[in-house]
Order: C-alpha cells, then sequence, then structure tokens
C-alpha cells in the first residue's frame, strides 16, 4: 500500500518549471553557396599516375594505343632548351608505353657513375611492381574481375618508410632504370671491349676505359703515370688490376651469350612472335606555354637497356 501511495503521489507532483517553459527558437543557420565539381573524363587522371604528357588521348578511340595492353613507366631526361628567352637545362618529363601480351620485364637495373657495376635485380627487391591502372569509369567494380589493358610501373614503398631507409638503400632508387631484355637482338655488352676501371690508388682512385682490343696495356699504363693519375711503383698491381677486370668482362658477354642462345632455345612460338611484335612509343610533354618548346630535342632513345622507341610522340 505505501509503495502504491507513493507511485501515486510521485504522479501527481507539478510539473517542475523547466518543463513548463517554452521552448526556445533555433537560430537559422545560413546557407552556404552550393559547390559544383567538374565531371572527370574518364582516363583524364592517367597523367598523374605517370607524367603529364598527355598520354590519355593515345588510349582513346583513333589513339596509336587504343584498346592495346599497355605498360606505362616514366623518366626524365636533362636537355638544353630556350625558355622565356633564356637557355636552360631542363628535366623534361617522358612517358614510355610499351605495347606488349606479358609485362615486358620484371627486373630493374642499378647502375651510375659512381657504382664500381650495375645490378639487375628483382622489381620487387626494390619494392617496384607493374600497378594496374583503373580507368575512373570502372573504379566502382572490383579490381579482381576486371581486365585491365593498363599497367604502370610503380613504386609500392610507403612514402613515411623511405624516411627512414639508409642512405645506400635511398640512392639504390636514385639510379634505378626499367631494365628490358630482347633475347633477338645482341646486347651490346656483348659487343663491347671495353671495361670501366676504378683502380682504388692513393691518394685518389684512378677512373678510366680500357679497350682490349684498341689498347695496349703497357702503353696504357705509361701514358696514365705520365699524366701524373698513377704512380711508378702502383704500375704493376694496377697492370694485373685491369687483367683481371677484362677477364671479367670477357666471361660475362660469353655468359650473356649463352644465355640469350638458351632463352631463344627454350620460348614458345607464342612468346617468339610476341617479342617480335612488341613496341616502344614515347611521349613527350604536350605544347603549353608555361613550359618550354621541346619539339627540337625530341629523341628516340629510352635507355641503355630499351634502347630506342618506334614512335615519338
Amino acid at each position: 500500500m505505501k509503495k502504491g501511495t507513493k507511485r501515486k503521489a510521485t504522479q501527481n507532483q507539478p510539473k517542475s518549471s523547466q518543463e513548463n517553459k517554452k521552448p526556445r527558437a533555433k537560430r537559422a543557420k545560413p546557407q552556404s553557396e552550393p559547390e559544383y565539381f567538374e565531371d572527370k573524363r574518364n582516363l583524364e587522371d592517367l597523367w598523374i599516375e605517370t607524367f603529364p604528357v598527355g598520354t590519355e588521348n593515345a588510349f582513346e578511340e583513333g589513339g596509336v594505343l587504343y584498346e592495346k595492353k599497355v605498360y606505362l613507366f616514366g623518366c626524365t631526361e636533362p636537355q638544353l632548351v630556350m625558355f622565356k628567352g633564356e637557355s636552360k637545362v631542363v628535366c623534361i618529363p617522358v612517358v614510355v608505353a610499351v605495347v606488349s601480351p606479358f609485362p615486358p620485364s620484371d627486373k630493374i637495373g642499378i647502375n651510375s657513375v659512381q657504382r664500381e657495376a650495375e645490378e639487375i635485380i628483382p622489381m620487387k627487391q626494390m619494392k617496384m611492381d607493374w600497378v594496374p591502372y583503373i580507368p575512373l569509369e570502372n573504379r566502382d567494380s572490383q579490381v579482381d574481375r576486371l581486365k585491365s589493358q593498363i599497367f604502370i610501373l610503380r613504386c609500392t614503398q610507403r612514402r613515411s618508410a623511405l624516411k627512414h631507409l639508409k642512405l645506400d638503400r635511398l640512392k639504390k632508387f636514385e639510379y634505378c632504370l626499367p631494365y628490358f631484355y630482347q633475347p633477338f637482338k645482341e646486347d651490346e655488352l656483348e659487343q663491347s671491349t671495353e671495361v670501366q676501371i676504378i683502380y682504388p690508388a692513393e691518394p685518389k682512385p684512378v677512373f678510366c676505359e680500357f679497350d682490349w682490343e684498341l689498347d695496349e696495356l703497357e702503353e696504357f699504363t705509361d701514358r696514365l703515370i705520365q699524366e701524373e693519375e698513377l704512380s711508378e711503383d702502383q704500375k704493376d698491381a694496377f697492370k694485373e688490376f685491369v687483367r683481371e677486370k677484362v677477364r671479367e668482362a670477357r666471361r660475362a658477354n660469353r655468359e650473356a651469350r649463352e644465355a640469350r642462345r638458351k632463352a631463344i632455345e627454350e620460348m614458345s612460338e607464342e612468346t617468339k612472335a610476341a617479342f617480335e611484335q612488341m613496341r616502344f612509343y614515347k611521349f613527350y610533354p604536350v605544347p603549353s606555354p608555361d613550359a618550354p618548346d621541346v619539339s627540337n630535342v625530341k629523341s628516340p632513345f629510352i635507355n641503355r637497356y630499351y634502347g630506342k622507341a618506334h614512335e615519338v610522340l
């Protein structure tokens, strides 16, 4: 009974003064101006993935890359050009398109003037891979369901991780060159008779090139001594150093020829046809009033591995 009385008493209590107050009128928020965003054209952002050189037009109907399987990579090349009345050396962004039914290579070349020898290593060691480019019209689709026709050579290393890399590892990224091996074309190195010499002499190293067919080692060494590049007491050691480098180069040439011969023998007819039909296209920046004119410095040369492009645009 007491409990019921309490409950009844509670129900008969007057409402609090706060509940009797009139609700405050809400202040209307000022309406912001509507924003309009221009719709992106399909393939328009392809240049962002490589470089701004108008590559996207080549993929549209009537373009040289229309409906083809393509592998893209970007690079820069220093050229002396006129810009705003001045002659300047400018690093020109370039995009190379490789038309191929399969990736042109899964390796990267690492080379520079400072490095004693070049390295050819798997792309994955440098966190690089051929990444599919998904056009805007297919962005809502699952990647594994798409038969992508465009692949881009990209570094998958996170930018934040690059800050913590050791200097030697970081330098390797600067010296990376897209690698390509054409088994039906004799490599320049297979034909070369030159060796790069970096002899660890004191007080400074000796940098030179020795051609084992054109240079005579005794005369070559004496000339370096006369030019005070090498001391007399280091003559014999230097000559032996050069002989060893020549032996290494000859052996490398033989191994390269043998590897090429074996690769061709084991290759299927389908793969042979693909290599023979592979095409390289090199794209330069489209003309712009805010950029130098590069029409007179266009070159078909890509790099020492790819050689020359079949077409320059």
